[in-house]
């Protein structure tokens, strides 16, 4: 049998700037100016450089260049999901604004865990960020302790509060349930039940939403919160739980998610559920297939794309040392009205 063994990588020396300068023919000191101040170098010399860079290819030291610059033009960015579009989408906007502005983004996701979170959050202060924004407002003491030692922007969104680490954007979480619960009591719905996700800030929407409808002598409401992330899988299984074992017959349920909501329309129609006469459906989200389901999905909307806008504008007016004239900034939320409810 032949005999494979395993061979070692040969390294042929890490490219340098030094390396650029002698390819070039020009010294160090010139490649560093040409890196960082073009228009200081001539129009020829900087060709012969940039010709080289090409050719080898050749990555400037950015942390070398940070420690002389105080700037690493890096902003850092925590979010729970990579793949829940409600973080994506807004993640999406603020990306495509700092890179305007000639900043990179550092995504990193962090779960529904405090403890996640904060180990994350330290190891991209290490990497010398300008800037970092985290979704929520909601940290361990440790991870508030950490950002305001680190002495540069931070803005959190998705959620608002009075005393935020140094701005937020977002909206109210307890209005939105609220805003639900009137809406559901001004149609007459007499029986509520809720399916909610393992997330503090779906929640609280499903604590206002309850507190609200009993304040205002409603039926009390079924509850069942979901273990995992939410799917429509987990969507399905609540219905089911909320029917067979917890006996809801009927009524409004509220949904901490457009996804879970979709789920319960899956299982409601599999039961032969009429929407929304015996049933109503409201979601959370306004995902891009809520209004085209069947039946359309009622559901509270935020505007994501303009979150993102904001959040990346407020940092940059930060790093500009600008006057910021509101360090909270409430975009709203907007109760989207359809057939299922």
């Amino acid at each position: 049998m032949e005999q494979f063994k395993t061979q070692k990588r040969k390294r042929k020396g890490r490219v340098t700037m030094t390396t650029v300068g002698r390819m070039a023919g020009v010294s160090q000191v010139t490649v560093s100016r040409a890196l960082s101040e073009p228009d200081k170098v001539s129009p020829e010399t900087l060709k012969r450089i940039q010709d080289t860079i090409e050719q080898t290819g050749f990555v400037p030291n950015a942390i070398a260049g940070a420690l002389a610059s105080q700037r690493s033009n890096l902003v850092t960015a925590l979010v729970p999901s990579l793949t829940n579009i409600v973080y994506s989408s807004f993640m999406k906007t603020f990306n495509d604004s700092m890179k305007e502005a000639n900043y990179q983004i550092l995504l990193s996701e962090t779960g529904f865990n405090p403890a996640d979170e904060q180990e994350a959050i330290a190891a991209h202060l290490s990497r010398r960020p300008d800037a970092v924004l985290l979704t929520g407002i909601h940290h361990s003491s440790q991870t508030r302790r950490i950002l305001l030692g680190a002495d540069i922007p931070v803005v959190e969104v998705w959620d608002i509060t009075d005393s935020p680490i140094d701005m937020c954007v977002g909206f109210s979480h307890v209005e939105a349930g609220r805003s639900v619960a009137d809406y559901v009591h001004n149609k007459g719905y007499e029986t509520a039940a809720t399916v909610t996700a393992n997330d503090e800030r779906a929640h609280r929407r499903r604590d206002a939403f309850t507190s609200r409808l009993k304040s205002i002598g409603a039926s009390p409401v079924i509850a069942h919160d979901c273990v995992g992330p939410a799917s429509i899988e987990s969507g399905r299984n609540a219905l089911s739980d909320l029917v067979d074992r917890q006996g809801f017959r009927g009524g409004v349920v509220f949904c901490s998610s457009d996804v879970l909501a979709h789920g319960v329309i899956i299982e409601a129609q599999a039961r032969k559920i009429r929407m929304p006469d015996q049933m109503a459906i409201i979601g959370f989200g306004d995902q891009e297939f809520a209004a085209h389901l069947e039946p359309a999905l009622t559901t509270v909307r935020v505007d994501r794309e303009r979150l993102g806008e904001e959040a990346a504008e407020a940092i940059l007016a930060r790093m500009r040392d600008e006057p910021i004239a509101r360090t909270v900034i409430d975009i709203g939320f907007q109760l989207m009205v359809r057939a299922s409810a």
